[in-house]
């Protein structure tokens, strides 16, 4: 599958000048022209409000506010200028118990540093090819936690909060296909 990335905007939030660096040169690498950089979640919060990236690479860690809080605000649907972009959190903590924390913000992929090249381009081509539907509850606004969704899952890890809206997304992909 070929994505032309010179058709989409990113935005690296990363406290480290070194990761934002080696991530902006693997995006202009895949054939990425627009990369916003931001160097704390304050900042990059400011920058998705008014440039509006495409996709978001997102440290966990930084000052301010993390990558967390960014991620909770951007998909606050009232507020937000795109609840629906894509988030791929970048991070040195691989634990389940974080995994779960960033999928219960919003987060739409994870990412363990140290990062590659094929890792990157797999989780880009994943939110550009193959969105996740999102869900909104009472409670929650993101991402569908599962690949697969399944509109009436009863089982133990099920959303709280009521009812639960299912909101298909269109494929980025379409943007991006090359002519």
């Amino acid at each position: 599958m070929r994505v032309d990335f010179a058709k989409l905007r990113f935005l690296i939030v990363d406290d480290s000048q070194f990761m934002r660096k080696v991530l902006k040169a693997l995006l202009h690498g895949f054939g990425a022209r627009e990369v916003l950089e931001a160097e704390d979640g304050a900042t990059g919060l400011e920058t998705f409000m008014t440039h509006g990236p495409d996709i978001i690479i997102l440290d966990w860690e930084m000052p301010i506010l993390d990558g967390l809080e960014v991620t909770r605000m951007i998909r606050q649907p009232t507020t937000s200028v795109n609840p629906f972009a894509p988030i791929i959190m970048i991070t040195g903590h691989s634990e389940k118990r974080r995994v779960t924390m960033a999928r219960e913000a919003g987060v739409t992929e994870f990412l363990v540093k140290p990062i590659s090249s094929k890792g990157l381009y797999d989780r880009i081509l994943t939110v550009v090819a193959f969105p996740r539907p999102f869900i909104r509850t009472k409670n929650f606004f993101g991402p569908d936690r599962r690949r697969g969704s399944v509109n009436n899952y009863a089982g133990p890890e099920r959303r709280k909060g009521g009812e639960a809206e299912v909101i298909k997304m269109r494929p980025l992909l379409e943007k991006t296909r090359k002519t």
